[in-house]
């Protein structure tokens, strides 16, 4: 699998960085095209072909149950947020559920306060975790996957991670939920994400905050990536808002991300078998973390983080400083 994922990132190309404020993205350009027909999860649940309910009408909190009544395929990204039943939950890892199948899939809580149904399925708000958040979790099931305990993640770590990010942006709730933030930063997001924009022959993108490698989401066609465009990069919005800083300017070099590239090519990788269909691949080294979904020794989705650089980050007087501590330079 070592080879497939980086015969995939060799032959992507860097487009021209795209940049607002303290974000910069660099689109990956690719030819390459799987041949797999199937749909993302927001078009299936509009158009009404999936359910996505609680295991049963108890629930169980890291595990959740999808009904595809389709012929077709559904992929389900990591990191989608999941609303409604009894609280929302947040994908632990890409899956890929086959036609007209009942797949349990593992999940993490991301409402901390609530545990009682206010719909009996789950909908879309077409919201994905922030990637700090994401590549915490990420390194969490790799563990748990060494020791043969499943796609599971540390569920204490992402209600801390959760109730610290609402605490500094001032969206605390109730029920300590992860759309709050969202809700609270919506009028900032837009206003990140209109400068933007997707181009030809794009299946993903490197992106940056304060100048330095934050982590990418790159697809086996161009067209999955367009249509998730917008919430990938508004989930990057979260993390660039939090620790924005208007006194301080950051180059976002080309450099950097060549480099992060390499890195995520010379990482270890561990296969275990997928949720649903395919391969379920997870890259580890001392500078990347991350995971891709493969199937037919093709690519379907890769995320890849940049890894803490052990520094910690805990003694700044500042959250930006904090922040650029814990990111590699690449």
């Amino acid at each position: 699998m070592q080879n497939i994922i980086n015969e995939y990132l060799g032959q992507a190309k860097v487009g021209r960085k795209q940049s607002y404020k303290n974000l910069a993205i660099y689109p990956l350009l690719s030819t390459y095209s799987i041949a797999l027909d199937y749909i993302l999860l927001d078009e299936a649940l509009n158009e009404a072909l999936i359910d996505v309910v609680e295991v049963d009408e108890a629930g169980d909190v890291p595990n959740l149950k999808v009904i595809n009544k389709s012929e077709r395929m559904v992929l389900i990204l990591d990191g989608e947020e999941l609303v409604g039943a009894k609280q929302n939950r947040i994908v632990n890892t890409t899956i890929l559920i086959p036609g007209k199948a009942t797949v349990l899939i593992p999940v993490s809580c991301v409402e901390q306060g609530r545990w009682h149904y206010d719909a009996p399925q789950f909908h879309s708000e077409e919201r994905v975790m922030a990637p700090t958040m994401r590549a915490m979790k990420a390194k969490k099931v790799s563990l748990f996957l060494k020791r043969d305990l499943g796609f599971q993640s540390d569920q204490g770590e992402i209600w801390d991670g959760i109730a610290q990010i609402a605490q500094r942006r001032d969206a605390e709730s109730p029920s300590m939920a992860m759309s709050e933030v969202y809700k609270k930063d919506r009028s900032s997001m837009d206003e990140y994400v209109k400068h933007f924009r997707l181009i030809d022959g794009q299946a993903g993108a490197v992106l940056m905050i304060n100048g330095r490698v934050v982590g990418l989401d790159t697809f086996g066609k161009a067209e999955s990536f367009s249509k998730v465009f917008k919430k990938i990069v508004e989930s990057y919005t979260l993390d660039a808002i939090d620790w924005f800083d208007s006194k301080k300017e950051h180059k976002a070099l080309r450099s950097d991300v060549t480099n992060f590239l390499k890195a995520s090519q010379k990482s270890r990788v561990e296969v275990h078998e997928g949720v649903g269909l395919g391969i379920d691949c997870r890259l580890e080294s001392d500078k990347v973390t991350g995971f891709a979904l493969a199937m037919d020794q093709k690519i379907l989705h890769l995320s890849v983080f940049a890894r803490e650089n052990g520094q910690g980050g805990k003694g700044g007087n500042s959250r930006m400083a904090s922040f650029a501590q814990r990111r590699r330079r690449f």
